[in-house]
């Protein structure tokens, strides 16, 4: 199902009428270039009984779909990213109304760009995701007042060898998430950006532990 009258172009699949349900769904959010089709073999692969909201993003950079305007490399527009961040918000429960899915069992699954507004979300509209698994996740902004995200389960898997998001920048973003009291963990790989089969094993053995299907 793909219906852009909620906001954002996106597909929405159900999970398989003869699988085991999950009453899980994935929000796949793509990195910079990216579409909503990008994520959904690894949406299927992390959890196959689960529901999956792919999504697009509607910032254009040269042609290529994003979350949120930046200014340059790694220096985002603060203003633009909360206004995107709200409007993300705002089609999850228009969502979870259409497609009859609980809007408390949302889980993230974003890559770059996409775990960005991820944390943002996190941070600025906890109550709408239930956790996230974030690849290659950068600090979207410091909060001024830190959400309580006691009840939130998050795991950042980030590159040694990333040229984008430095080894700092994921120490940051983990030391906000632990003081926002999350459960969150922190998975280093032997790689740069790009996602590897590693990412994958890690995030679905961690999905598995962190929410029961």
């Amino acid at each position: 199902m793909n219906d852009t009258n909620l906001g954002f172009i996106h597909r929405f699949i159900p999970p398989h009428s003869n699988a085991k349900q999950s009453k899980q769904t994935l929000l796949l959010l793509h990195g910079t270039g990216g579409t909503e089709d990008d994520l959904i073999p690894l949406g299927n692969e992390l959890a196959p009984n689960a529901s999956i909201l792919s999504v697009r993003g509607r910032v254009l950079e040269n042609g290529m779909p994003r979350f949120f305007r930046r200014l340059e490399e790694g220096v985002f527009d603060l203003e633009d990213l909360k206004m995107r961040t709200d409007e993300l918000a705002e089609f999850l429960t228009k969502s979870s109304s259409k497609y009859m899915f609980d809007e408390k069992r949302i889980i993230a699954v974003g890559y770059s760009n996409g775990a960005n507004i991820a944390a943002s979300l996190l941070l600025r509209r906890p109550e709408s995701l239930a956790g996230a698994i974030l690849f290659r996740a950068m600090v979207p902004y410091s909060p001024t007042v830190m959400p309580d995200l006691s009840n939130k389960s998050i795991i950042l898997l980030e590159g040694l060898y990333d040229p984008i998001v430095s080894t700092t920048e994921a120490q940051r973003l983990l030391e906000i998430f632990t003081n926002a009291q999350s459960n969150v963990t922190l998975k280093w790989q032997d790689s740069g950006h790009n996602l590897t089969n590693e990412d994958i094993i890690a995030a679905k053995k961690w999905l598995g532990k962190s929410f029961n299907h």
